[in-house]
This record gives C-alpha cells, structure tokens and sequence, in this order.
C-alpha cells in the first residue's frame, strides 16, 4: 500500500502506561460468545457489565460481504496519496489522514468515515473510484445492511435477558431512520522508521485511548493485531487478531441507558514497523433528537440515576469537542452528596 505522509515520527510515540499483568493465573480472556446457542444469552450480559467488550461468533454476516468490501478498501488505500486526499477532507464524512478529529489527536492511521444510512451520497468519494464507482457504495451497504442487523440482534438478546419492554428498547434506536450511525474503515500502514524504537520496547500510536460516544460499535479486522483494551486495573490486553469473528464495544449511551450497569470499554490501537492493519467499524447510534437517559425499569429501589438526561446531538457535540482520552462522560454524571 502506499506509504503516508512523513511528519516527525516522534509525535506518534506513545506515552509510557501501564504493562498488562502477564501472570497467566489471573490474566482475563476476552468473552467468546456463541449467537446461535440460546445461553448466548446470559454471556452477553456478564461481558457487557465485566469488560464492556466481547467476541461474537456464528454472527451469519456473509463472508462473501466481508471479503468484498475488505477488498475494496484495500484497493482504495493503495491509491495515491493526491487521488484519496480527492475525498477528503473530512467534514465530518470523508477521508483522514493522521489527524482525528479537531482537538489536536493525531494517529498512525488514514481513514475513510461514511454515514452509514444506506440512502446516503456517497458521490464526493465514488469519484476516487474512476472505474465502477456504485460498486464500491453496493458492497459498503451489504456490509453495513448486514452487521447492523447483527447488532439489532445482540441489542434485543441484552433486553431479553433483562427482562426489559419492548424487547426492542435499544435496538429501535438503530433501526429509526434518523438513526444517526456511521461507518468507518482504517488502515494502519506499516512504519519502517520506527522499527528500532519498537525494538527498545515503544509504542506507536495509530488511534489513541478514548470510548465509543454511541450504542454499541462492531469491529472486524484483517489478520493483524494491534487494537489494546483497558482493564479494571488500568492495565492494557491486547486483543489477538480473528479476521473471522467480530467484536463488540459497549457505548457509552448504553452505559447511560444502563445506569452504569453495563460498561463503556477504553481502548486503543497500536501500529506496527512492518505490518498493515486494516479494520472496519460500524457505530450504531441514535437519532440526534433521543433523549440518552437511565431506562427506568432498571432503578431499583433506593437506586439513583447516575447520569443526567441528555439529548444524543448534546452528548455528540460535546464529545467531538473533547480529545480522545478524556472522560467524556463526566459532564453529564451526576454528583451525588456523600
């Protein structure tokens, strides 16, 4: 693929944090869970409130939309640096290059971010694609079509096991066509001038330490590590590639309309001296108008609200106003007197 620009590489460095605990005794696994088996159930829930993030197997999204679409978008990161920059830059839909957002955060990382309502426009960067441009948004629309139907399913199996009404009470916020979800896809091009550091035990940022704003996110790679999640303890695990699988983060407005119940996961990607990585990431979220609140069904008791209402076009704007790292959440937690 063809390399990106050269800024100091040193900018890219990643700030000393703590190791993952690498005693095999008490060094967690990340949750395998099985949809098409009925205690699928149950596993979703632990995940959802032990780590925030899990592994979904048998999830009957087609290889076949996987394989296109992972075709595509290595074809169009190999394109010249001039022919991508044509669809940028991003507004916020568009491409990116090594700088995300507009708070300063930058990453060893270009970017292709799309609106992911299958009526959507793609035409600013169909014209990249000179020849068959309306392939391209056809396999962008199965892929998508298709994992959020995934992602409906892992929503209602939530509300099921919860015993909430509707069953539908998260999922029809992505199935609302003002759903305001997007789509993303990444490619982490290797860096062969930080191979020494790497060798010397550092790290290069590609996309640096932040939640999800949204419901829930669905992520699928190439065969190439690199994505990190933090633990309890503030340590880091990294997550072992699995091209054929998908993984799950919890949002931080499900964490809302949890009552902190369930957890939004921080995490990050790491880039490599010699590898390339390429990962595709559909953000499932709400209209901009739905107001993001604790469900109440789910305060119990003496149980208080943890979070104040918010629309999700407030919580949005403050959040892309914010760096990635810091806790977005805490403007909208409410103090309680101790």
């Amino acid at each position: 693929m063809v390399a990106l620009s050269k800024p100091p590489i040193e900018q890219f460095f990643m700030k000393t944090s703590k190791l993952p605990n690498t005693n095999p005794l008490i060094f967690p696994t990340i949750p395998l869970i099985d949809l098409s088996k009925p205690e699928s159930k149950q596993h979703l829930v632990k995940a959802c409130q032990d780590f925030g993030f899990f592994k979904v197997v048998n999830h009957g999204v087609p290889a076949k939309f996987i394989n296109k679409l992972e075709s595509e978008a290595v074809k169009f990161f190999s394109s010249p640096l001039s022919v991508k920059e044509k669809a940028g830059p991003p507004d916020p839909f568009g491409y990116g290059n090594k700088s995300i957002g507009r708070n300063g955060d930058v990453g060893w990382v270009e970017y292709l971010l799309l609106n992911a309502k299958p009526e959507s426009d793609y035409q600013r960067y169909l014209s990249v694609f000179e020849e068959n441009p309306e392939v391209f948004q056809g396999v962008v629309n199965d892929y998508v079509t298709s994992v959020k139907k995934m992602a409906c399913e892992i929503l209602e199996l939530l509300a099921d096991e919860m015993k909430l009404q509707p069953r539908n009470v998260f999922s029809k916020l992505l199935m609302d066509e003002q759903s305001d979800s997007a789509f993303r896809v990444n490619h982490y091009p290797p860096c062969p001038e930080f191979q020494e550091s790497e060798k010397n035990g550092r790290k290069l940022v590609g996309f640096g330490e932040h939640t999800d704003p949204q419901i829930i996110s669905v992520l699928r790679s190439n065969n190439t590590s690199g994505l990190e999640i933090s633990l309890r303890d503030g340590s880091w695990m990294s997550v072992p590639a699995d091209s054929d699988s998908f993984f799950i983060n919890v949002g931080d407005s499900l964490q809302v309309m949890t009552n902190g119940r369930f957890k939004s996961v921080k995490h990050r990607v790491v880039a490599s001296s010699t590898k390339s990585r390429v990962s595709m990431i559909y953000f499932g979220g709400p209209p901009l108008s739905e107001k993001i609140a604790p469900l109440p069904s789910l305060i119990q008791g003496e149980e208080d609200s943890l979070y104040k209402e918010f629309t999700w076009f407030e919580y949005k704007k403050s959040a892309f106003n914010t760096r990635l790292s810091d806790n977005r959440l805490g403007l909208f937690e409410k103090i309680t007197a101790s």
